[in-house]
């Protein structure tokens, strides 16, 4: 099988006990390349990756230092591209939402549902409604509270704010509603969901979550105050 070549990428980075991220980039067409995160989540020795992102072999041989690679996660519908890849290598489950029509493979291993079983503990998933195809946020419950979302909450309000994003993206990125912010997806609004007024209620249930810290798929770590740049978000999306 043949899989996406891997692309400008960092080695893992740890921002929490357990917590790892993998600041990558996807490239959909020859002139634009843009911003793309893996979390990794490592609990008993055993690693789960979100949002997979295809790293080199150096970048491989990091991510086999740190434990096991034993589950794939998709947390959102958009994001499949590389899960086959690391499924394959390592043997990983794979855990994901039924019903995607944009990655149809591979195989799920363990469905996901709302408050239903993760592959690590003290961890929340919370899933949207409304939706054309489901999305899900984690909420890893810690001191303090850390969010990891997909395509549905991007921040972008750290530095370096756009890692491995070509400077025509950068031009662009401000002018198609994507600003140094945190912000709600524009383009996964538009693509993916189906009852504005719902998906408002969703972000008012999500914004009970307790939580002071952002790891989107887009963007870069937010540490601090990440529920109060979620409600400026909000508050800018459907004010």
């Amino acid at each position: 099988m043949s899989y996406p070549d891997s692309l400008p990428h960092d080695l893992p980075k740890q921002i929490a006990d357990d917590l790892f991220v993998v600041y990558g980039c996807v490239k959909p067409s020859a002139m634009v390349r843009f911003t793309r995160n893996m979390a990794v989540v490592r609990e008993n020795g055993k690693l789960t990756l979100i949002n997979p992102v295809r790293m080199d072999e150096a970048g491989l041989a990091s991510l086999e230092s740190l434990g096991e690679v034993a589950h794939v996660l998709r947390l959102g519908p958009m994001h499949g591209m590389d899960d086959p890849f690391y499924i394959d290598r390592y043997k990983a489950d794979f855990w994901s939402f039924e019903g995607g029509q944009t990655y149809t493979s591979p195989a799920i291993t363990h469905t996901l549902s709302e408050d239903g079983p993760l592959p690590f503990a003290n961890a929340k998933l919370f899933a949207f409604n409304y939706m054309k195809e489901t999305e899900g946020a984690i909420l890893l419950d810690r001191a303090p509270g850390i969010l990891l979302t997909c395509d549905a909450i991007q921040s972008y309000a750290t530095a370096p704010h756009t890692p491995h994003t070509n400077w025509l993206s950068r031009l662009l990125m401000p002018l198609i509603g994507f600003p140094r912010k945190t912000l709600i997806g524009p383009m996964w609004m538009k693509l993916l969901v189906t009852d504005r007024d719902g998906m408002k209620s969703e972000f008012e249930r999500l914004m009970q979550l307790d939580f002071d810290q952002l790891l989107s798929a887009h963007g870069t770590f937010l540490s601090e105050d990440a529920h109060g740049e979620v409600k400026r978000a909000f508050d800018n999306m459907f004010a």
